[in-house]
């Protein structure tokens, strides 16, 4: 087996230090930071509450609707990208459980039970949360998106008010798996130097000092090998004494190709965002009410809940059952179990999810983008019947989404050749890597008929 790079070393190879510039060092180490963006972030997230529950009941009339599902779910996956896990240190979920905790919280240790189930718990929820949207109508409804929110905010007073630091964010938001997964696919990594990291022994970056606070998420950059935890708050910044602090910028995918302890729950989920954005996509068709009567004549029903269930399921289980299929065939010839196969080869989808998510959110964010203006002017009671909310054409639209997939499917083929060569038995390195590299063919080619075939409005 060849000799994986040391994950610690190879991100001081990703670029220079970023915190060598003296205004972002500044900025990070300040006392406002990150408070500067957590306390208006939290002020706007009021205003949407606001909207949701007491503002108008259309969703193409709703302020909160819009700002909700047409600007920050498109933007999300973007920010993960360029930013890792940062939108989570400013997040009003997260800022709301340090206030909590701040004046109420009881610091228990968090329950073992969601430190070893934390991810299935994450997957089950994410599923859960989609197939809830689209049979309860979230998305379309201003007062369902503000229960879903009420009932997320629920989860972390009781969290904050409970257990110790961020065990909500770590053990059970849905966004935090998502922004897990791909922040490991984004460009920036915060790391300790390994060298003056070997001889601290006060480990205050994770502990806290007089001058930070303990890290969020459970984190010790003396030992962390990967971004899915770090949210960038830049605690362990101010906290540690030797600047053994890295901010640098790598490649997207790199740290992909490096996952020294591959967990199937996490390759479980990274195939279960694929099925979830096929749902996205389906759904949204023109030809989506067609195919629903011809199930529903199949399967002699008109309950929704059952028609879509089936479908949802089998959208679901294509990703999955491919990546264990593949798995399986992999497995002849590199002599690994189907079950590390698919741990391990489920990160290098991960590539191609946030390309196909990032493609689905960019035809809310540009075909109906006009809705977060329109429906701003309707806070004051302006008149806006008639004002379009496309930002630009369909067919600039569809570009960028053919042009992302192909980007996401270059990222997940050279994750799973890297992958396959790091953890090669015997030099089987393109045995193990054409059965995926297939995989990601398929995938890929199913993602591009879905962005071909006409969607429909949400707003």
């Amino acid at each position: 087996m060849t000799t994986p790079i040391n994950p610690q070393k190879l991100s001081m190879l990703n670029g220079g230090n970023l915190l060598n510039n003296k205004y972002i060092d500044s900025f990070l180490r300040s006392r406002w930071y990150p408070g500067i963006i957590q306390y208006p972030t939290l002020m706007i997230f009021m205003l949407i509450m606001f909207q949701l529950i007491l503002g108008p009941e259309a969703a193409h009339d709703n302020f909160g609707t819009a700002l909700t599902w047409v600007l920050w779910w498109p933007l999300i996956p973007i920010i993960f990208l360029f930013l890792g896990r940062f939108w989570c240190a400013i997040c009003p979920f997260a800022t709301i459980n340090d206030l909590v905790q701040k004046f109420v919280g009881n610091n228990r240790p968090v329950p073992k039970f969601l430190k070893k189930y934390g991810v299935w718990i994450i997957d089950a929820l994410f599923i859960f949360i989609t197939w809830s949207d689209h049979v309860w109508g979230v998305v379309e409804n201003p007062l369902g998106s503000g229960i879903l929110m009420l009932t997320l905010t629920t989860g972390v007073v009781v969290s904050g008010a409970f257990y110790e630091r961020r065990a909500f964010c770590r053990n059970v938001c849905f966004i935090g798996g998502l922004s897990g997964n791909y922040a490991r696919n984004g460009m920036l990594s915060l790391r300790g130097t390994p060298e003056i990291c070997a001889t601290c022994t006060v480990a205050s970056c994770y502990k806290g000092t007089d001058q930070s606070m303990p890290c969020p998420m459970f984190e010790f950059p003396k030992t962390m090998t990967s971004s899915a935890n770090c949210v960038i708050c830049a605690e362990c910044i101010k906290g540690c004494p030797n600047n053994s602090i890295q901010l640098t910028l790598r490649p997207p995918t790199k740290e992909l190709w490096f996952i020294r302890k591959p967990k199937i729950e996490e390759a479980f989920l990274s195939a279960v965002i694929m099925g979830i954005v096929f749902v996205q996509n389906v759904t949204m068709l023109e030809a989506w009410n067609p195919m629903l009567r011809w199930l529903e004549e199949l399967v002699n029903t008109t309950s929704y809940y059952v028609t879509f269930s089936i479908t949802f399921l089998i959208a679901l289980s294509i990703p999955v059952g491919l990546l264990g299929l593949t798995s399986w065939i992999a497995s002849k010839f590199n002599k690994v179990s189907l079950v590390e196969n698919f741990a391990r080869f489920g990160y290098a989808i991960i590539a191609l999810d946030m390309a196909g998510h990032i493609a689905h959110n960019l035809f809310h964010l540009l075909a109906e983008g006009g809705a977060i203006y329109v429906t701003g002017l309707g806070l004051f009671g302006l008149a806006t019947h008639g004002m379009s909310t496309a930002l630009v054409g369909m067919d600039v639209i569809q570009f960028l989404q053919f042009a992302l997939i192909v980007l996401g499917f270059l990222g997940s083929l050279l994750t799973a050749y890297y992958i396959a060569k790091n953890n090669s038995v015997s030099g089987k390195v393109w045995a193990t890597f054409i059965p995926y590299a297939v995989l990601m063919v398929v995938l890929t080619i199913m993602n591009v008929v879905l962005f071909t075939l006409p969607m429909a409005m949400r707003m």
